[in-house]
């Protein structure tokens, strides 16, 4: 399980920093990744979104590997949001680390598990797709299918929300 994690982990950290992304921590088998932080930039939303394409496309590829040497099949589901969020360090006297909290961190985990019910590689809220290459789609170099989902309901939200799934292509 640790080398299966640590190979993971090692995988998915290159996507982030190719993409300018930061990582803020491993969570198990998941990661937390900010983008605009602690400086905001005008591509954040794009350099998100091909992040998540790039770790989904490096899981399928490393399943395939994976796959010639009887190992399991494994899947991933990305979560994006977009809003404001506090950073800082966070703890007590002995121990501090540095973190982003908030309703959109909330937010964006609870948008990651809706994944796994709309059987989508990446699910984003509308505060991140209007903000991808200022047309509210992603880059055409992007290989992905788009399915939108109204009236999506998320523990600790009190109105439903349109949720964006994307498929990401092999």
């Amino acid at each position: 399980v640790i080398s299966t994690l640590r190979e993971f982990h090692g995988l998915m950290e290159r996507c982030v920093f190719d993409n300018n992304g930061t990582l803020d921590k491993f969570l198990g088998d998941g990661m937390m990744v900010t983008f605009g932080t602690p400086i905001q930039a005008q591509h954040d939303a794009q350099n998100c979104f091909n992040c998540s394409q790039a770790m989904v496309k490096a899981v399928h590829a490393w399943n395939e590997t994976r796959a010639g040497s009887n190992k399991p099949r494994l899947k991933i589901g990305g979560g994006i949001h977009d809003g404001p969020c506090v950073l800082g360090d966070i703890g007590g006297e002995n121990r501090l680390e540095f973190a982003v909290i908030g309703d959109t961190v909330n937010l964006a985990s609870r948008v990651e598990s809706k994944t796994r019910e709309l059987n989508v590689d990446i699910a984003m809220t509308e505060a991140i797709s209007d903000k991808l290459n200022g047309t509210g789609e992603p880059s055409p170099e992007n290989d992905f299918s788009r399915t939108d989902y109204e009236n999506q309901k998320i523990r600790g939200i009190s109105e439903p929300i349109k949720l964006i799934g994307v498929n990401v292509e092999n």
